[in-house]
């Protein structure tokens, strides 16, 4: 498959964009960062005319597929209307009603822009109810771009040291010094404990799904022991659900997995490619937000089409039509997937959700970063890449997303290309 197009459109623009693009994760991507002209259903058309199918869907957000029609004719009914009041609408209000719905134990909802904001506005809202600064993040768990909170997402274990107290190491130059930060292994609530019991910790913040990097499941016990030790000793749990929410299942991976927090950070999914986000819980904690002790802001904040974007995405999802629909292609794909590795002698292992799953190379059974890691990363990197010349477009760190716009005969077709790549040996 040829890529040149792409090539000749993103060199061209980096004589205007920096690096030819505008986010810093899409640096480095194989063969380059490609260039898209039109995405419909599950697939992407690039600027050679390849049509790929995709399982990248926009990093997670595209759980309807890159078209949905209620939420394209929302979206447009509402640019008749209005975009911006720098006030309030009745969208807004339906939106949260919708959230509430959804979302177990949720009392009050913020919108955002960003995950990366809402997380801030967690972060803040954390500290403020408890007049504690620390907060607590795992290894391998990401929270978004900002200094106070990327850190150790991807670390080197040599330069991290002791695997139960981590040295926190930053993501980017230009990091402020992370001096309210305390990064622990996940999936072990002794290590939580013994931090907590300083009393001097706000929060804590996880992926409880850690789909970020590696795939990896809660032990059993393990989420509801942190929900007790965080009430026994007066600190905010926050759940980081910008990946999972909605997508592991309608309530998320709380409404899956049993286990609620004080605050959730949702987005992607909210609103299939809109610009939303949102911080919801406990009415204890919101107040604070609401009664403007806690400021939290954004210009862009419900944003009138972004609200219609993400009603109709809202009342899709609430039908649960396509949660039944991608049980049946997620689950075909998952087994096909394990078929075609098994017949090609490759030690493999999925993990997670017909919607939502991670597969990796070499490795079985990690329980954090430290252990996920260990995994055979450059092989997986090579299918991936060998699968995108074969017109199928896959994450690289080995996650895979799924929308109710795949069809059984792109499920098909992935199948046959995965076949082919392993013949080739990868």
């Amino acid at each position: 498959m040829d890529f040149s197009g792409s090539k000749k459109a993103w060199e061209e623009g980096t004589s205007v964009v920096a690096g030819g693009v505008n986010s810093g994760f899409r640096v480095g991507a194989r063969p380059h960062p490609l260039v898209f002209t039109g995405a419909h259903g599950a697939t992407l058309i690039d600027s050679d005319g390849n049509t790929l199918i995709d399982y990248f869907l926009g990093m997670g957000p595209m759980l309807l597929g890159h078209s949905p029609a209620p939420v394209i004719d929302a979206a447009k009914k509402q640019l008749d209307v209005s975009l911006l009041v720098a006030g309030q609408t009745p969208l807004e209000y339906r939106a949260a009603k919708l959230v509430l719905d959804l979302m177990p134990g949720a009392d009050l909802v913020r919108f955002a822009s960003s995950g990366a904001e809402a997380v801030q506005a967690a972060f803040r809202t954390a500290r403020g109810a408890t007049n504690r600064m620390k907060m607590i993040k795992f290894e391998g768990h990401y929270h978004g771009w900002f200094d106070n909170v990327l850190w150790s997402v991807a670390p080197d274990p040599a330069v991290a040291g002791d695997a139960l107290h981590p040295i926190p190491v930053p993501g980017t130059q230009g990091q402020e010094p992370g001096e309210n930060l305390v990064v622990l292994p996940w999936n072990n609530a002794d290590a939580i404990e013994e931090e907590l019991k300083k009393g001097d910790i706000a929060g804590v913040i996880m992926e409880p799904i850690m789909f970020n990097s590696g795939g990896v499941l809660p032990l059993p016990g393990y989420l509801e022991r942190v929900r007790q030790l965080c009430t026994q000793y007066g600190t905010v749990l926050i759940f980081d659900e910008v990946i999972t929410g909605f997508r592991v299942s309608a309530g998320g991976a709380q409404g899956e997995l049993g286990v609620v927090p004080d605050l959730t950070i949702l987005g992607k999914a909210l609103a299939n490619g809109f610009a939303v986000a949102a911080i919801v819980g406990k009415r204890e904690f919101m107040d604070l937000m609401g009664s403007g002790k806690v400021m939290h802001g954004g210009t862009y904040n419900t944003q009138s089409v972004s609200m219609a974007a993400t009603i109709a995405t809202l009342e899709t999802i609430a039908s649960g039509q396509p949660h039944k629909k991608i049980d049946g292609t997620g689950v075909a794909l998952m087994n096909g997937l394990k078929e075609e590795f098994t017949r090609a002698g490759i030690e493999h292992e999925l993990v997670g959700y017909p919607a939502v799953f991670n597969a990796r190379f070499d490795l079985k059974g990690p329980t954090d970063y430290r252990s996920a890691i260990k995994a055979n990363r450059e092989r997986y990197m090579n299918f991936a890449y060998e699968m995108l010349t074969h017109g199928i477009r896959v994450l690289p760190r080995g996650t895979w997303f799924l929308s109710s716009a795949h069809e059984n005969a792109d499920i098909e077709k992935t199948l046959s290309a995965v076949r082919d790549v392993l013949k080739a040996g990868i």
